[in-house]
């Protein structure tokens, strides 16, 4: 059935794969970004598209639309973005979901939150199931993301229970792949973009730290099962690919993948950097049949092919 569906943040790395598989579906879908960290050219091909329209907005204001379902993937995921302007960064977050929320109780939308894996903080329990209540500085420098989202989950569980919204909320662990920003400070990007110039590859810490890389095709996958699944399945749900790497086995696969004569540059942990990061899935397995099918190498390279074009321009 066709239906009319808002994707907030859809200019993104993230939302402009899920407008793509929108439209293929023969959704109508509105698009809504602020272009912060988006980019039009992540969506200029579908700009001629009969059933997609760009719409350049703040979530931090009100939206007055008339929509079927809503994606809230709106706000900078990446360090040097979100410590940018942290105030802001916490308002999208926080402000962003009231009005998406907002916007959903008049419309009577489902409503889906793209929260992160950063609500776990730097992890005691290992890998990481939804029960786990986490581990994070509420007053560090990564705090305006990470409490942000914590917050953002508390705002759909309350309109859940008090106004019986129909709320999914996702915790998206690690994702990378094409349209990603070739300078959004991200292990993958970084790691690759170093690697294209031959420069050092940048190894914080002993690179003995962990994270676990879900291709983007796998998380939209993810992310469409979640919309689709009954509304008693509210949340929260791990959605990351649960094979987990450390920085310099990473690294070692990059160089191989790009062929790059790049060498090793080590560098200071930044401050709350996690040292594990690995989702627990069985609750998606279980509850949506869904699991990541691409492997780092496949999705590297295609990853690889996608930033050789961006840095030949």
């Amino acid at each position: 059935m066709q239906k009319k569906v808002l994707v907030t943040g859809g200019a993104g790395f993230l939302g402009s794969h899920l407008c793509d598989r929108l439209v293929e579906s023969g959704h109508d879908v509105i698009c809504v970004d602020n272009l912060f960290t988006g980019s039009k050219r992540n969506i200029e091909h579908l700009l001629g598209m009969t059933n997609f329209e760009f719409l350049r907005h703040d979530v931090t204001f009100p939206l007055y639309l008339e929509v079927d379902e809503i994606y809230n993937l709106a706000c900078p995921a990446s360090p040097i973005h979100y410590q940018y302007d942290p105030v802001q960064t916490l308002k999208t977050s926080v402000h962003g979901a009231i009005n998406i929320l907002g916007l959903a109780k008049r419309t009577g939308a489902k409503v889906f939150q793209a929260s992160t894996s950063e609500v776990y903080g730097d992890p005691t329990v290992h890998p990481q199931p939804e029960s786990y209540w986490g581990n994070v500085n509420p007053i560090g420098v990564r705090s305006c993301y990470d409490e942000g989202k914590r917050c953002a989950e508390t705002l759909f569980f309350d309109y859940h229970r008090q106004h019986q919204i129909r709320v999914k909320v996702a915790r998206i662990f690690n994702t990378y792949g094409p349209r990603m920003h070739p300078a959004d400070g991200r292990v993958v990007s970084n790691f690759i973009v170093q690697a294209l110039r031959n420069e050092p590859i940048t190894i914080y810490g002993d690179g003995s730290q962990t994270r676990s890389f879900c291709f983007v095709d796998d998380l939209v996958d993810g992310f469409l099962a979640m919309m689709a699944s009954h509304d008693e399945l509210v949340g929260p749900i791990n959605l990351g690919n649960p094979y987990e790497f450390t920085m310099l086995e990473l690294a070692s696969l990059v160089i191989s993948v790009t062929g790059s004569g790049s060498e090793l540059g080590y560098q200071p942990l930044p401050q709350d950097d996690p040292r594990q990061r690995q989702p627990n899935i069985s609750l998606a397995n279980r509850e949506l049949g869904w699991a990541p099918s691409i492997a780092l190498e496949d999705g590297l390279e295609r990853t690889v092919r996608y930033f050789r074009s961006v840095l030949s321009r």
